[in-house]
C-alpha cells in the first residue's frame, strides 16, 4: 500500500493578519512617496530609469522583508528597529550590486539614493511604531479568546509567558491541564515570573473546557506523546475548538533546526548543517575571496616568519597534523612550527601550556600573537576550513572529550574555522577541564544555529583583539 497525504493542501500555511497587511502596504507607500519627493525635489522630473529603480526597490522589499520576517514576528521595538535596518540595508545592497553589474550606476543621483536610504528607513520605523501603538490601543479593548495548554514543563511555561505578554495575540491562557497525575507546576519560578496555573488533570478536561469557555487548545507534549495527542484531539474535535500541537523537541540539542514539508508531509528537522544551497555558495565565496586577498597582502610576513623559524631551530617550517573537519572528514592542518621537533610522550598529544618548555624562542612569540595560525589560510583556499567556524581539535582530543560531552561532535556540522565565536569569547588556548570544553562547544553550536555572513564579519573584527589576549600562548 502506497501512502499518500489525505489533502493536496500544503500543511505549512502562513498566517497573515490585517495589521501586518496594513503595515506592509504603508511601508510600500511610504518608500515610494519619499523616493518620489526626493527625485522631484532634486531632479525635477521622473525618468524611466527611476521608475525601474522604484519597481525593483518595491520588489526587493517584498522578498527581503519576507526573508527577515519583518511582518511575521512580534518583537520589541529595539529588535524590530535592528531587523528593519538589516533588511533595508540588504535591499539597498542588492540594488547597488545590480546597478554595478548592469553598468547603470552613473544614471542615478548619489544624493537621491543616499537620502532615500536614510529618510526611507526612519519613515518606516516611525510607521512601525505608530501601527504598534494603534494596535495596542485597539487590542486593549478587544475581547480575548480563552486558551488552554495541555501539558507541563518549561516549554509550557515559556508558551504561557509569550502569549500572555503579547497584547495583540488575541488570546488569554487560563491555565494548563497536566497529562501525568504525578506531575505539578510551581506557581512561581525562580525568576519571580508568574507561572502557568494548573487547572487540573487530563481526566477533568471536559469539565475544564466547559467551565472556562475554552476556544483554543495548545498540546505541549514530548516526542513520545502520540497516544495523548490522539485521545485529546478526538475528544476536542466535536467541540469546535482550535487545536494546536507544540511538540516538545527543545529538550534535545537542536542544530540549525527548521520545519519544512515533503509532498505535503510536515518534517521537523532537528539537526542539519546551515551550509546548503546558496548559503554554502556564499560561505565559500566569502572564504576564498578574503583568504586570497589576505595571502596577497601578508605574503612578505609569511616569508619572514618562515625564514626566522628555520634560523631559530632545526626542523621543518610547517607543522602538519590530522584534524576532524566538516561532516567528520579528517584533513591535515597547516601551522607554522612553534616547538622543537619532538615525539609525543607515550603517544599522547599534549596541549600547549603557559611557559611550555617545548616552545622555541620564535615559537613563543608567534603563538602569543597567533601568527602560527596564518598558514591555515591555505586550508581555507582548498576548502578544508573556513575563516570563521569551530576550531578543529587534534583527533586524540576529539576522542577524549566526546566521551564526556554527549553532543561534542555536533560542532562538526559546519566547516572548522581559523577563528570562531568561542575564541572571541576567550575560550581558547589550553582547556584544563571538561567544563571549559563544554563552554567552547556551547559557543560553537550557538554559532552554527545563528550562522550568517554578518555574524562571520562581527567575529572577524572581534578576532583582531581576541587573538592577542592573555589566553594566547
Amino acid at each position: 500500500m502506497v501512502f499518500e497525504p489525505r489533502s493536496s493542501r500544503s500543511l505549512l500555511q502562513r498566517r497573515s493578519s490585517v495589521s501586518n497587511a496594513i503595515q506592509a502596504g504603508l511601508d510600500g507607500i511610504a518608500v515610494t512617496g519619499v523616493a518620489w519627493y526626493l527625485i522631484y525635489d532634486q531632479i525635477g522630473y521622473i525618468t524611466s530609469d527611476y521608475v525601474i529603480m522604484l519597481l525593483l526597490l518595491i520588489g526587493a522589499l517584498a522578498v527581503i522583508y519576507d526573508h527577515y520576517a519583518i511582518y511575521r514576528t512580534n518583537v520589541g521595538l529595539s529588535i524590530k528597529a535592528f531587523r528593519l535596518f538589516k533588511a533595508w540595508s540588504a535591499t539597498f545592497c542588492f540594488l547597488v550590486v545590480l546597478a554595478f553589474l548592469t553598468k547603470t550606476s552613473e544614471v542615478y543621483s548619489r544624493m537621491v539614493v543616499g537620502q532615500l536610504f536614510v529618510f526611507g528607513y526612519f519613515v518606516q520605523l516611525f510607521l512601525h511604531f505608530a501601527v504598534r501603538e494603534v494596535q495596542k490601543r485597539f487590542t486593549a479593548h478587544a475581547r480575548l479568546d480563552n486558551a488552554l495548554i495541555i501539558g507541563g514543563g518549561d516549554l509550557a511555561n515559556f508558551l504561557y509567558q509569550k502569549i500572555s505578554n503579547n497584547p495583540w495575540f488575541g488570546e488569554r491562557v487560563m491555565g494548563c491541564v497536566l497529562t501525568d497525575e504525578g506531575a505539578c507546576l510551581a506557581k512561581e519560578g525562580a525568576d519571580g515570573k508568574q507561572r502557568l496555573p494548573v487547572l487540573g488533570h487530563i481526566g477533568e478536561l471536559d469539565a475544564i473546557v466547559a467551565q472556562h469557555a475554552i476556544r483554543t487548545v495548545y498540546l505541549v507534549t514530548p516526542l513520545g506523546g502520540s497516544k495523548v495527542i490522539n485521545d485529546v484531539y478526538l475528544k476536542l474535535l466535536d467541540k469546535c475548538i482550535a487545536v494546536n500541537w507544540v511538540p516538545d523537541i527543545f529538550s534535545l540539542r537542536l542544530i540549525n533546526h527548521s520545519v519544512r514539508e515533503i509532498a505535503g508531509i510536515p518534517v521537523l528537522t532537528l539537526s542539519e548543517t546551515p551550509l546548503t544551497g546558496m548559503s554554502l555558495f556564499l560561505k565559500n565565496l566569502e572564504d576564498r575571496v578574503l583568504a586570497a586577498l589576505i595571502v596577497l597582502c601578508i605574503s612578505p610576513i609569511l616569508l619572514a616568519i618562515a625564514v626566522v623559524i628555520k634560523l631559530d631551530s632545526p626542523g621543518p617550517v610547517f607543522f602538519r597534523q590530522e584534524r576532524t573537519g566538516w561532516t567528520g572528514e579528517s584533513f591535515r592542518i597547516w601551522k607554522f612550527r612553534s616547538m622543537h621537533v619532538h615525539q609525543p610522550e607515550g603517544g599522547v598529544v599534549k596541549q600547549a601550556q603557559k611557559n611550555d618548555p617545548r616552545l622555541t624562542k620564535v615559537g613563543a612569540f608567534i603563538r602569543r600573537t597567533s601568527l602560527d595560525e596564518l598558514p591555515q589560510l591555505f586550508n581555507v583556499l582548498t576548502g578544508e576550513m573556513s575563516l570563521v567556524g569551530p576550531r578543529p581539535h587534534a583527533l586524540q582530543h576529539d576522542s577524549l572529550y566526546s566521551q564526556d560531552i554527549v553532543d561534542y561532535f555536533a560542532r562538526h556540522n559546519i566547516k572548522p574555522g581559523m577563528t570562531g565565536l568561542a575564541q572571541v569569547r576567550g575560550f581558547r588556548g589550553e582547556t584544563k577541564n571538561v567544563e571549559q570544553m563544554i563552554q567552547r562547544v556551547d559557543s560553537d553550536i550557538e554559532y552554527i544555529n545563528n550562522w550568517s555572513l554578518w555574524l562571520d564579519f562581527v567575529i572577524l573584527v572581534r578576532t583582531l583583539n581576541a587573538f592577542t589576549g592573555k589566553h594566547a600562548y
